[in-house]
């Protein structure tokens, strides 16, 4: 029998210690070998820069960094003074235009065709008198009691009135016609230059106002308030959830098993299930091991990267940043 101390002793009382290791180990390779491998991946967003086309001072902000949004929800506006007022100039303008055109298909007031009226009455009743006067004229150079000289006047006034007349009665029918036709078509064309140019001023108005064009979550705000914003700058970065996606790289030897659509779960910390997702991206070139996602096991071996994107209502839990594990189904 070994005496206390001896080297004997020694190596037979670290044989618990080594049984409960190889034990472990062999619980551990049973398992991994029931479970399909996870690959190392990260979260990544595809950011909205929200802006306007036009410049000028920010005046509101009415969004503020993490907060979810839905769509038409405003977030910010800029100073729109000018373009108020141009708006209020081209409004004015299609009324004027469209006025005229008005007037020019109507012809003269009610008004004015009783005044050519009147005077039409009037050119007839004279024009009745100088023809009696002319009739008993010509009876009387007949008869020898007035001059030639005379009935030359009676004759012409009694022309006078009679043109008169013709002429007053072809005023009132042109005063009940509208104008002429190309004389409308150009009051047209004006008119619908009025209507475009309003139309711009409109456009131009609204864009210093801007809402968001569908849910998401203010990610970032790039100005304050009374900052001057240039044309095109974004001054709100937004982040739908649709806008989420997964990266990870798997072997060369996997690629084949994967396709457009296929599905992974995603697992991350803080979470016991996992987060379903589907494929949607297979990247055709290869790349060595990503910096970002470093093991001495893939350093040295070609991967592929692969995007795939959880729904919308799971992606809300996920974090631009954030390492996941993504496993194959």
């Amino acid at each position: 029998m070994a005496r206390p101390g001896s080297r004997s002793s020694g190596r037979y009382r670290y044989l618990p210690f080594l049984s409960a290791v190889l034990s472990a180990l062999l619980a551990g390779a049973g398992c991994s070998g029931k479970q399909p491998p996870g690959y190392q991946g990260y979260v990544e967003g595809e950011f909205v820069h929200v802006s306007s086309s036009e410049a000028g001072r920010l005046v509101r902000l009415s969004v503020t960094r993490g907060q979810r949004v839905r769509a038409d929800t405003p977030l910010f506006a800029l100073e729109s003074i000018n373009e108020a007022a141009a708006q209020r100039q081209a409004r004015q303008r299609l009324s004027a235009a469209e006025a005229q055109l008005k007037d020019l298909r109507t012809g003269k007031r009610p008004q004015e065709l009783d005044v050519v009226r009147a005077q039409l009455a009037q050119a007839i009743a004279e024009e009745k008198k100088s023809a009696a006067d002319l009739v008993r004229d010509e009876a009387q150079y007949k008869a020898g009691g007035i001059s030639n000289a005379r009935l030359d006047e009676t004759r012409a006034r009694a022309e006078s009135n009679a043109a008169r007349a013709r002429e007053l009665s072809s005023q009132l029918d042109v005063a009940g016609l509208s104008a002429r036709d190309e004389q409308i078509k150009a009051q047209v064309a004006n008119a619908a230059a009025a209507r475009a140019a309003l139309e711009q001023a409109e456009w131009t108005l609204n864009q210093k106002a801007v809402a968001a064009s569908g849910a998401g979550l203010v990610f970032d705000t790039m100005y304050r308030e009374g900052e001057w914003v240039r044309a095109g700058s974004p001054v709100v970065r937004l982040l739908p959830p649709e806008n989420i996606k997964v990266r990870f790289f798997v072997p060369e030897t996997l690629l084949g098993t994967l396709a457009i659509g296929k599905d992974v779960v995603l697992h991350c910390d803080g979470r016991p299930a996992g987060i379903p997702a589907k494929v949607t991206y297979i990247s055709t070139e290869s790349e060595y091991t990503p910096p970002i996602i470093y093991s001495n096991e893939t350093r040295s071996k070609l991967v592929y990267m692969i995007e795939a994107r959880p729904s919308a209502d799971e992606a809300l839990e996920l974090h631009p940043g954030q390492p996941v594990e993504v496993k194959l189904r």
